[in-house]
């Protein structure tokens, strides 16, 4: 995760921008308003998951060593881009230059992990209650969403602000793991299980961060930026993929057989 601007030390628009037509590199406010984002993220994750792992140690159901290396590269990277945020609010560009090539190579770990985990706990999860492998889609979409933006962001890094815009919506997406699990059983509750009950349930967390950013930036910018749009539909394609995915007839073999069933 590099980025090419110092918050509070570089020039308040990006290059090739001109003040009123594009949009504005960097507002004081930005120092703070990502990193309560990132806040929010970690208020999903550990409200999610942590009463999930409270419950695995109580009736004493071990994880899959996958599910731990998985969980610690995603708590690494959610680290890492706090620490990122921290570094650029005290200037220290340089040590968060260097930490970036960390998050290039921890990105499509994450990928691969991510989806091996998938298989193989609905691999284990076969014909127990726990059982559900269309849910491979949306775990699949997970990974695709977040490969995408996280790919686009690399590219980008040398342009601070769509860098650091792409690297927090690739994050706000995966936080759906844990803002579902917080909110998704009420949301099903409500909503139903059909296919607006399950796409909120699931990307709820995710879509109010999204609306966050977006918003945020309207206020100090009177617009958004091209990569939050582009990654913004990005984002929302991968979710109407993944519910549509998981909610298909004939995907139901398809992930029986990426299991081995």
């Amino acid at each position: 995760m590099t980025t090419a601007e110092a918050q509070g030390a570089s020039p308040p628009f990006s290059a090739g921008e001109h003040p009123g037509k594009r949009f504005a590199a960097y507002h004081r406010w930005d120092r703070n308003a990502f990193l309560v984002l990132v806040g929010l993220i970690w208020l999903g994750i550990l409200m999610g998951f942590v009463p999930d792992i409270l419950k695995h140690l109580r009736v004493g159901q071990p994880f899959p060593p996958i599910v731990h290396l998985h969980a610690g590269l995603f708590v690494g990277w959610l680290l890492l881009l706090t620490g990122q945020v921290l570094l650029i609010r005290v200037r220290r560009l340089d040590l968060h230059r260097k930490l970036g090539i960390v998050g290039m190579a921890l990105a499509p770990l994450m990928v691969v992990a991510g989806v091996t985990a998938a298989i193989i706990v609905e691999r284990n999860n076969f014909g127990t209650r726990l059982s559900r492998p269309p849910f491979l889609a949306i775990e699949f979409t997970d990974m695709l969403a977040f490969a995408g933006l996280a790919g686009a962001a690399l590219i980008l890094r040398g342009n601070a602000s769509a860098h650091k815009r792409l690297i927090l919506l690739a994050t706000f997406y995966i936080a759906d793991a844990g803002y579902s699990r917080w909110l998704g059983p009420s949301v099903s509750h409500v909503l139903g299980r059909d296919f607006a009950g399950r796409f909120v349930g699931l990307y709820l967390g995710t879509d109010l961060l999204l609306l966050a950013l977006g918003a945020y930036d309207v206020m100090t910018r009177k617009r958004l930026h091209p990569a939050y749009i582009a990654g913004g539909l990005w984002i929302l394609a991968c979710q109407f993929g993944g519910v549509s995915l998981y909610r298909l007839p004939e995907w139901k073999p398809i992930a029986l057989a990426i299991i081995g069933h």
